[in-house]
């Protein structure tokens, strides 16, 4: 994936060279930075008068960025674009978060979004499994990564490391059948649990390990130009981060940031993401190529305020049987 370099530099370069407005924002976002750009583009094309300037990071340092910025009063975000509603949850809860109900809305489910209206969810980022086409075993079920083929074969990235996996832990530790059980056998299986999804799956694609745990659109994305890998969705459902977009109550430009907010839920901005090759959050939508048709995908449920209230205990456990990787 292209690495545009020093976004960060760039950004705050921008910021010192563009004249403090109310028709400029700043985005900090966990998206690629290809996507990030594109999201930003749309966004600038239909709303010309605004001009958006963004920091890309893994959300876990996007947040202590802008913890460390709020703990120094002074906040540079106006907008966050970040993994997961947990996250969120959390600004929320301790008051960070500006509400506004967008009237883009009312084409959304009820589950996808915040309903104080402090955020929205703009798309379905699942996590299942992906493995190498030269495999001797073709995985349908989260338990089939604990058999004895897969001993020694399967590489997953750390909730440490990665916002979706730190959900995806928490999702499965909640199912009858897999919960905390599930990751120890994994472990005793051979699993490794490092870094984050990228380094999953070039570890599959190359061959190195034949069985990895990761985000969709990875793998289909890299199947469609060639790579030899599969993903699956597990039989028994898979977790999802759906990239909430929430505004930063410390915003100076209020007005123009809840403009992004509604162009990022808005039809076209949907289309947008269903480009870059993700599900949309807003019904109605197609899915991308390489997709199955979504409601045949089983979302398995998480609830936000439990899962942030559990967090700490919950990266404890995951440390305990793996490691601080």
């Amino acid at each position: 994936m292209k690495t545009i370099v020093s976004a960060a530099a760039l950004v705050a370069a921008s910021l010192f060279a563009i004249p403090a407005s109310a028709a400029n924002l700043v985005l900090y976002t966990s998206q690629p930075n290809e996507d990030a750009q594109a999201t930003v583009d749309g966004f600038m094309a239909a709303n010309p008068d605004i001009k958006v300037d963004w920091v890309r990071d893994g959300t876990p340092k996007i947040m202590a960025k802008l913890q460390a910025e709020i703990q120094a009063g002074n906040p540079v975000a106006d907008i966050l674009l970040i993994a997961d509603v947990v996250t969120l949850e959390r600004l929320k809860e301790d008051g960070k978060l500006l509400a506004y109900k967008s009237p883009e809305a009312a084409q959304y489910d009820a589950a996808l979004y915040d309903a104080d209206g402090y955020y929205y969810s703009t798309k379905l980022i699942t996590t299942g499994m992906v493995y190498n086409t030269a495999a001797a075993m073709k995985p349908a079920s989260w338990k089939d990564l604990t058999k004895p083929e897969a001993k020694g074969l399967v590489t997953m990235p750390s909730p440490l490391a990665s916002g979706a996996a730190l959900i995806h832990a928490q999702t499965l530790a909640a199912v009858p059948g897999l919960g905390w059980d599930f990751y120890k056998s994994l472990a005793e299986n051979g699993a490794i649990a490092a870094g984050g999804n990228g380094a999953v799956l070039k570890s599959v694609a190359s061959g190195e390990k034949a069985y990895g745990v990761v985000v969709d659109y990875l793998p289909i994305r890299e199947k469609a130009k060639g790579a030899p890998v599969e993903f699956v969705f597990p039989s028994e459902g898979v977790s999802a981060v759906t990239e909430p977009v929430g505004i930063l109550a410390s915003t100076r430009n209020a007005d123009a940031a809840k403009k992004f907010v509604d162009y990022v839920l808005s039809e076209k901005g949907q289309e947008g993401f269903l480009k870059l090759g993700y599900i949309p959050a807003r019904n109605g939508m197609k899915v991308p190529e390489g997709f199955p048709a979504r409601d045949t995908i089983k979302v398995l449920p998480i609830k936000a305020a439990e899962a942030l209230k559990n967090t700490d205990q919950d990266l404890k456990t995951f440390s305990g049987i793996y490691g601080s990787n």
